[in-house]
């Protein structure tokens, strides 16, 4: 595994506790590592599979499966080499600089690492043209405060409706809004059995 600089700054020395404090992975680098589907699709099934070391033959087959939209055994031999080939020259080397992953390419298999487990935080925003839920958030409690003080001076057509219904719309409105926000963000989880979260 390389050390040394780099955008993901490895753990910096000074220490004999170094090499166990988790890496910090920036978010430019996240938006950079998780814009790809395979390197997306190989990170989701190495979040989602119990054991701590993954064979690269056997991640190349399931992430083959998903790209293919087939069962694991029905994936021919050209695709898992493809996936295999992709993998091991480019996207798991990748993933191993931004310290995501620990991958022994002579041995051909892949460790995560404790800093995978940040991926989660970012994968609201990697969402293409999207706009990410923590901005949704800041825009709906400006309309609500500007909606709130329009209704606390009286200003017209706002009086036309009681002063309790537009605090219940505003409640309402954040509710919704949470419920939908949870519902998506469970589908853009990394791991467990269901498909990779589909980011573009």
């Amino acid at each position: 595994m390389p050390s040394g600089g780099g955008p993901a700054d490895h753990a910096t020395a000074g220490g004999p506790d170094d090499d166990d404090e988790p890496q910090h992975v920036s978010e430019e680098e996240l938006f950079d590592v998780l814009g790809n589907t395979r390197r997306r699709n190989a990170l989701h099934a190495i979040v989602g599979a119990e054991e701590r070391t993954h064979e690269l033959g056997e991640l190349s087959e399931r992430v083959a499966a998903w790209e293919n939209d087939v069962d694991v055994a029905e994936v021919d031999y050209a695709e898992r080499k493809r996936v295999y080939t992709a993998l091991q020259q480019s996207h798991l080397p990748k993933l191993d600089d931004a310290g995501l992953v620990e991958f022994d390419k002579d041995r051909g298999t892949v460790d995560a690492t404790p800093a995978l487990e940040d991926v989660e935080i970012y994968l609201d925003v990697v969402r293409g043209d999207e706009i990410p839920w923590s901005e949704y958030y800041l825009g709906l409690s400006a309309v609500s405060a500007a909606l709130l003080a329009a209704v606390w001076v009286d200003a017209y057509p706002f009086t036309m409706v009681p002063d309790l219904g537009w605090f219940a719309f505003v409640v309402v409105a954040f509710a919704v809004s949470a419920a939908v926000n949870r519902y998506f963000s469970t589908g853009m989880k990394l791991g467990g059995d269901s498909s990779p979260p589909g980011v573009e």
